[in-house]
């Protein structure tokens, strides 16, 4: 199949969060299948200085009745595919890919509204005629509206996949504030008031809909779930589905990781305690092996669990326990950690900040991981997590149920501990279990960290399901 795959950031290209990771590997995967993949992004500042690329095409021209939108076509190359990237500087050639100053570029929905078009319109300039159009989060949820109002017929076999990396994010803006849209009349009738939201546009327009992962799929056909839109997911029920994301194990594997103090297998777990050694030493923690170390690396916000975090934190502390954690995000929840960190200084190691080294230290030196998310569409940290034989401690929800399996409810396939309820007593009752656990059951500990680590979750087969799914 010809493939024409349209995302906001790709890994080794641009990138600022984990639908980046998708936009390589995925494409990587599907053509080692034998399919014709084509990516095409924005050309943002930061690719510009990157790669200073050439027009692979005569100048573009988008008609949006009031203006005329010139714009060019560059061609770069990931690890042998094709890459399109929309040049327009108007839009994309700033200092972030998604102006987060919104005082000084309130105009993100007119961006992406005509990079939806405009990757279409790439398409067509170079020739490449998809049978698929994959499109990816709420910056892409317009292609398919655009595809199904296309006249050329250069889109007529094409399906449309919309895939959500997270429904939190929907593009919500105010219609008359997007000015390549005035004259697409038909979206008068899509509208909530003045508002046009990105996400149920892609819902609506896309063949299929499908999330990074089966629990999250599930999730957002229910109420609580579904992000404030139920009844689109409900309407379109029978097209909604779930492909969990893979893992890139050629960056995170402890046998040859170069980040870490020692380097180790599941046949021989030695390597983890220099690791933990180094982790304790780095973040000045008394250098204590039988203490269990819970290790997290996440942004600072509620998404990831905080809000029944900080409440148990002070209980938590009463333990011979220490805790590791590294991140940026809410000041809010930073300075009440910097608090804690400065009550337990032997106990509580707080880093505002994020590198890979640490990240990948702490993945090889705690003992266990900390992911209580309040909602994880997919989760990636969880799997790395498991590659390193550091048992997760993760809430039932989105990828990290389809990905963890508790100690308590299948203790001969055990890899963590998983929880339910989104509250602090239910969380802190779940790190006892494994500190429990980890004190009681030396023997049967490494055995459940040996089994973690040859769990695996490859692109491979999620490629194999998304060319299942392209074919249905």
């Amino acid at each position: 199949m010809k493939i024409l795959f349209v995302v906001s950031e790709v890994e080794d290209l641009v990138k600022t969060g984990g639908l980046a990771d998708v936009g390589k590997a995925l494409p990587l995967a599907l053509a080692e299948l034998g399919h014709d993949v084509t990516i095409v992004m924005p050309y943002y500042k930061q690719l510009a200085n990157k790669f200073n690329a050439a027009d692979c095409c005569d100048k573009q021209i988008l008609d949006a009745g009031h203006q005329s939108y010139e714009f060019a076509v560059k061609r770069l190359t990931l690890e042998g595919l094709p890459v399109l990237a929309v040049d327009y500087p108007v839009y994309f050639d700033r200092k972030g890919l998604y102006s987060d100053d919104y005082h000084a570029y309130p105009d993100n929905a007119e961006r992406f509204a005509f990079f939806a078009s405009a990757a279409l319109q790439a398409s067509k300039a170079v020739g490449f005629q998809p049978d698929i159009v994959h499109c990816n989060d709420w910056h892409t949820a317009l292609t398919p509206y655009f595809v199904s109002i296309d006249d050329s017929g250069f889109f007529a076999q094409a399906k449309t996949i919309f895939t959500i990396h997270n429904g939190a994010y929907q593009g919500t803006h105010q219609f008359s504030d997007i000015a390549f849209l005035q004259t697409h009349y038909k979206l008068h009738s899509q509208l909530d008031g003045d508002a046009l939201n990105f996400v149920r546009m892609g819902i609506r327009y896309a063949n299929k809909i499908n999330a990074v992962s089966p629990n999250y799929a599930q999730e957002l056909l229910t109420p609580l779930g579904s992000h404030h839109l139920f009844n689109e997911f409900q309407n379109r029920r029978d097209d909604v589905s779930g492909i969990l994301n893979g893992c890139d194990y050629s960056q995170w594997d402890p046998i040859n990781d170069p980040h870490i103090a020692k380097n180790y297998h599941h046949t021989d777990l030695s390597g983890k305690k220099a690791c933990k050694a180094e982790l304790q030493k780095e973040l000045g923690l008394p250098k204590k092996v039988r203490v269990p170390l819970i290790g997290m690396v996440c942004r600072l916000t509620d998404q990831k669990g905080f809000g029944f975090i900080l409440p148990m934190l002070d209980k938590l502390m009463q333990h011979d326990v220490q805790v590791a954690i590294i991140g940026t995000g809410d000041p809010k929840i930073s300075l009440y950690l910097r608090e804690v960190a400065d009550k337990y200084p032997k106990k509580l190691a707080f880093v505002e900040d994020f590198s890979v080294r640490k990240a990948h230290m702490i993945e090889a030196g705690s003992d266990f991981f900390l992911m209580p998310s309040l909602f994880e569409p997919c989760g990636l940290n969880q799997m790395y997590s498991l590659a390193y034989g550091t048992l997760p401690i993760v809430r039932a929800v989105g990828g990290l149920k389809d990905t963890v399996i508790d100690l308590a409810e299948e203790p001969d396939n055990a890899t963590g501990f998983v929880f339910e309820q989104p509250d602090s007593s239910a969380l802190l009752s779940c790190i006892r279990r494994a500190l429990l656990f980890y004190h009681e059951s030396p023997k049967v500990l490494a055995l459940t960290q040996q089994r973690a680590m040859q769990s695996r979750f490859t692109w491979d087969v999620a490629a194999l399901d998304y060319q299942t799914l392209y074919l249905s």
